[in-house]
Parts: C-alpha cells; structure tokens; sequence
C-alpha cells in the first residue's frame, strides 16, 4: 500500500482550509470510521496522543464531546456539534475548544467544518473544507501544528481501514 499524501490549500484572505485526501477503503467503510466514536478514537489524535471520547451523538443538533491527552496526561477538551448530515455524503460541524464541562473557550480558534466523502471505484475520497471567524485564528491553528497533527491521523486512518 503506497503513503497517500494529505494536501492542504490554505486561503488566508477567504480564512479557509480545504484539506484533500485519499483512502485506500469503500466509502462506506471510510464514513464509518469518520462517524463512530469507536472508530474515531483509534485514529483522531496523533500519536503518541489519543482522543478519548466523553460523549457522542451522531445527528443533526447532535455533538461529539472529547479530549485529547497527551503522553504527559495533559487534557484538551473540544467540542463538534454536528450542523448537517447527508449519509456517506458529506456533514458539517462546528468545532471549538471548550473546558472539560464543555464551555467554550473564546481565546482559542473556533472552525467550521464541512466534511464531503466522495467513492472513487474502491477507495474514498475525503475533501475537508475548514473556515474560520479571522485570518488570525485560522493562522493560530497552523501554528498549533494542525497540518503536521492531521496528516499523522491520516496515517492512523491509513492503518486502521487496512485492518
């Protein structure tokens, strides 16, 4: 199995991330994992990080609530409510950092996410277009090592569906 590449395509002046990869997996198999929190926790957070699920609920007005805890124990909490799902199509949500009760967090970047699957033959495309209130907070998040994160968790995802 060849590395598939994650490609980013940032737009500072339109505060957007599109985030494009490939999925050597059915589409049906690649939305599941992106969709159960089961699934999720084995490849969200780049290792040796894990996300750990608090809880999740998977529909429109819905919300994943979790953590993410590094090898130290350090926790970061977030929150994705789930705005709108077309099944194995494509679903958006809004993500933020928030305190372990879930509040937001306002001095941290909020992202909006709208996630497409897309079958191609047997594999799966996932196009990931990400937008932010401001060009600074979309800028936080790269610093943050969003791209580097992501791109691990992609491999994660990789190991994952070839089980």
């Amino acid at each position: 199995m060849a590395k598939k590449q994650t490609n980013y395509e940032a737009n500072p002046a339109a505060k957007r991330m599109t985030v494009t990869r490939e999925f050597e997996a059915p589409l049906e198999k690649v939305w599941k994992a992106w969709t159960d929190p089961k699934l999720l926790e084995q490849w969200w957070a780049p290792r040796p990080w894990q996300a750990i699920t608090i809880s999740m609920d998977f529909r429109e007005g819905g919300f994943w609530f979790y953590y993410m805890q590094g090898p130290e124990g350090e926790r970061h909490y977030c929150k994705v409510d789930y705005l709108e799902i077309k099944k194995e199509k494509e679903y958006s949500a809004q993500d933020l950092f928030c305190d372990e009760k879930g509040n937001p967090n306002p001095e941290m970047p909020s992202m909006h996410w709208r996630n497409q699957f897309i079958a191609q033959g047997g594999d799966t495309k996932v196009v990931v277009e990400i937008s932010f209130p401001s060009e600074e907070q979309m800028e936080a998040i790269i610093k943050m090592g969003f791209k580097e994160g992501f791109e691990m968790a992609h491999g994660n995802l990789d190991e994952l569906l070839a089980r």
